[in-house]
């Protein structure tokens, strides 16, 4: 089981700027996604993540270069995991309750709760809108790109967007979680993880394999 650290960022603003947020990050230990699950989907694009906190956010930052890019979903809930896709699945209790936050390389996110993958249900549009996102790959769809590509994306997402929960300060405590890169349907998908996940075929909707991130 894997564990990271999250440290808590004091800027000055409750919400701070992205750009801010993202030099911040860019200072930070990265973790790889980087974890071959699956032998039969082997391609591997280099994947990495920093993660902070403020009192209200949770702050990501993903770093990709891979050989196929593609974001053409546009609206949030659209099935963002058929793009180039970066996923933060969290289980912030003991209650079986997780919550996964999908973003393909634009920043169009699907954001679900549930216990499992038949429970899930997608949330309202209304909580994914406060989820704030920055991509370098911009707003715009892209159809998919053959070649070396690398692209980054910032998310701030807040605490409120646990809507199952009350989590007031973070410092101190412990969540559960895992952190993928997938792609089902460029040209070669592939299907990645930071904690092991030890099933017989692709399923990240597994909260039994999910690493720990200890809140500094």
């Amino acid at each position: 089981m894997k564990t990271t650290e999250a440290f808590k960022l004091e800027p000055g603003s409750e919400y701070p700027d992205l750009d801010f947020v993202s030099e911040r990050l860019d200072r930070l230990t990265r973790n790889s996604i980087d974890l071959v699950n699956w032998p039969v989907f082997p391609h591997r694009p280099e994947v990495d993540f920093a993660i902070a906190y403020t009192a209200k956010e949770i702050l990501l930052k993903y770093y990709v270069t891979e050989d196929y890019f593609k974001a053409e979903k546009t609206t949030d809930n659209d099935e963002v995991y058929e793009d180039s896709c970066v996923e933060f699945f969290v289980l912030p209790a003991d209650d079986r309750i997780y919550y996964n936050f999908e973003f393909n390389g634009i920043g169009t996110c699907l954001m679900g709760s549930g216990t499992s993958r038949e429970t899930n249900v997608r949330a309202d549009l209304s909580v994914i809108s406060g989820i704030r996102r920055k991509s370098s790959a911009g707003t715009k769809p892209v159809k998919e790109l053959k070649g070396r590509f690398s692209w980054n994306l910032v998310i701030a997402i807040p605490l409120s967007s646990f809507f199952h929960h009350k989590t007031g300060s973070l410092r101190g405590r412990s969540f559960r979680a895992n952190f993928y890169k997938c792609g089902d349907k460029l040209t070669v998908p592939h299907y990645l993880s930071w904690s092991p996940v030890l099933t017989p075929k692709p399923d990240f909707h597994r909260p039994e394999f999910f690493g720990i991130i200890k809140f500094l």
